[in-house]
């Protein structure tokens, strides 16, 4: 078994882990950035591998911590849809370009921020969530974020209208996330990427992520709740912003 020698991949690795961290405390989104980041020093699926075991982890800990602030109805309609997309995710995985999927979320994400921020009746978008709603915006949450680990915006679209309180918010978020991660193991798994090496390497960060996804829970536990939405759109709409900007570089390369 090897662990990485070079001294830029756990630089990137601490930053990368760091970010799912605050993610799983309840800023979701941020975490986005975590495998895109990786797979600048790695091949992509190597990252994916990487970041699974850590983000499993990671959700034990934030599932234990909200397991007394989550929303029943959004879990009933957002799992389900989660679930689709991570299943029709693996069997299109071959054919489905990364750069589409991250240039169709970015989109997704950004469009419906300016439109909360610049929109007509103070932000209004109009979108009345119900079940139809859910289950459709879980799906390609869990397609998006099979893919590309960029699960947030589109399942955020569905929540962030509902004004809920933050740790319901993030606590819904957070075992819906859970769920849908232990379904990526499936098609992760039979790529064939959880070789020892990669769960190694994993398991060296494992401190790290514990850490940094305490801070995270302090983090959003001490914010204002009318600060804890403007992050979360701030957030959304950069990582937004990132997304199409590294799916058009992808595709004009």
């Amino acid at each position: 078994m090897n662990l990485p020698a070079d001294l830029l991949f756990w630089i990137v690795a601490t930053i990368a882990v760091t970010l799912l961290g605050l993610a799983k405390g309840g800023f979701i989104g941020v975490g986005m950035v975590a495998t895109p980041l990786l797979a600048l020093i790695v091949p992509p699926l190597q990252a994916v591998a990487i970041i699974l075991p850590i983000l499993l982890l990671q959700d034990v800990i934030s599932v234990w911590a909200y397991r007394h602030h989550w929303h029943a109805w959004n879990l009933k309609v957002l799992i389900p849809g989660g679930l689709i997309g991570v299943a029709v995710a693996g069997l299109l995985a071959a054919w489905v370009p990364d750069a589409a999927v991250r240039l169709t979320v970015g989109v997704i994400g950004a469009t419906f921020v300016l439109w909360r921020w610049l929109g007509p009746s103070g932000g209004d978008i109009g979108i009345r969530p119900g079940a139809a709603s859910g289950v459709f915006w879980g799906s390609i949450s869990g397609f998006t974020s099979t893919l590309a680990n960029a699960g947030a915006p589109p399942v955020q679209v569905h929540m962030m209208p509902q004004h809920l309180p933050k740790l319901i918010f993030a606590g819904t978020l957070t075992i819906y996330f859970a769920i849908t991660n232990l379904a990526k193991v499936i098609p992760i798994f039979s790529l064939g990427q959880f070789t020892t090496d990669n769960l190694l390497t994993s398991a060296v960060l494992f401190p790290l992520a514990i850490a940094t996804n305490f801070l995270g829970l302090w983090l959003v536990r001490i914010t204002p709740q009318e600060t804890f939405y403007r992050i979360v759109y701030v957030i959304t709409f950069v990582i937004s912003l990132e997304l199409i900007r590294n799916g058009v570089t992808a595709f004009a390369s």
